[in-house]
């Protein structure tokens, strides 16, 4: 059965691993983009594009209304360019508002649309401090200090909340861990908890429908995170990578 979906972020780092996988299953997809070039990109993978931005509420709700979705997908960062290093904090508060207010209207216009999931993309080393692995039961680290609590505090806490913390829809959270893979910014696992792109757009494929209201970590086994959830639940495969098509 075709599903509708709405992808925001559709022309991001996971977006664009997500995308093919969501054309090959047949769905039906909006994809939501902030430039023209992204929309044109959209355009040519047979998707119907809408380029808007995420903090004008009004036409997010409109776009997502429009589009009726079954299922909206959450994947917008603020991280294209990555961190500057010369002022670190401005990036990362850009995309902690990104996911706080960002966030909480995108599940907004899909409780207005009648969507009856949201699945949405979170990190998963903003644990609070003890000895790994970490479940998905352990609490975040809401006492964060400096640049780790305007991630935490002031992104992923706000942004679980508004998925989790409400009974109109199912509300998932992917705590990916760090990303490697094509078009990513590293080609080799780094980090505690790392995950390759295509793995992590298969976890989103699958939480179409596959998994309860909840957050999942989703990241290489061996790791800081404990993935047993994940698997168990969504069916998902750490190995899983997009086969090319001739």
């Amino acid at each position: 059965m075709t599903t509708r979906v709405f992808v925001a972020g559709a022309t991001g780092v996971i977006g664009r691993s997500l995308i093919p996988l969501l054309r090959a299953a047949g769905h039906s997809i909006t994809g939501a983009t902030r430039t023209t070039e992204g929309e044109s990109k959209l355009e040519a993978q047979g998707v119907n594009p809408v380029v808007l931005d995420v903090f004008d509420c009004d036409a997010l709700e409109r776009a997502v209304v429009a589009a009726a979705p079954d299922v909206v997908i959450h994947q917008l960062t603020d991280l294209a360019a990555g961190i500057d290093s010369q002022s670190p904090e401005q990036g990362l508060k850009r995309n902690a508002r990104l996911r706080r207010e960002g966030t909480a209207n995108l599940a907004n216009a899909a409780r207005a649309a009648g969507a009856k999931r949201l699945i949405a993309q979170s990190i998963a080393w903003a644990y609070a401090p003890k000895d790994a692995p970490f479940l998905e039961t352990d609490p975040l680290d809401i006492h964060a200090r400096g640049a780790r609590a305007i991630s935490v505090c002031e992104g992923v806490v706000p942004l679980e909340s508004a998925v989790l913390d409400q009974s109109e829809f199912v509300g998932i959270v992917l705590r990916y861990g760090q990303l490697y893979g094509p078009r990513t910014w590293s080609a080799e696992p780094t980090g505690s908890a790392p995950v390759h792109v295509e793995a992590a757009a298969y976890a989103a494929f699958l939480a179409i429908d596959h998994g309860g209201s909840g957050a999942y970590n989703i990241a290489d086994p061996g790791g800081a995170v404990a993935i047993e959830k994940a698997v168990a639940d969504l069916g998902w495969r750490h190995d899983f990578r997009i086969k090319e098509r001739g």
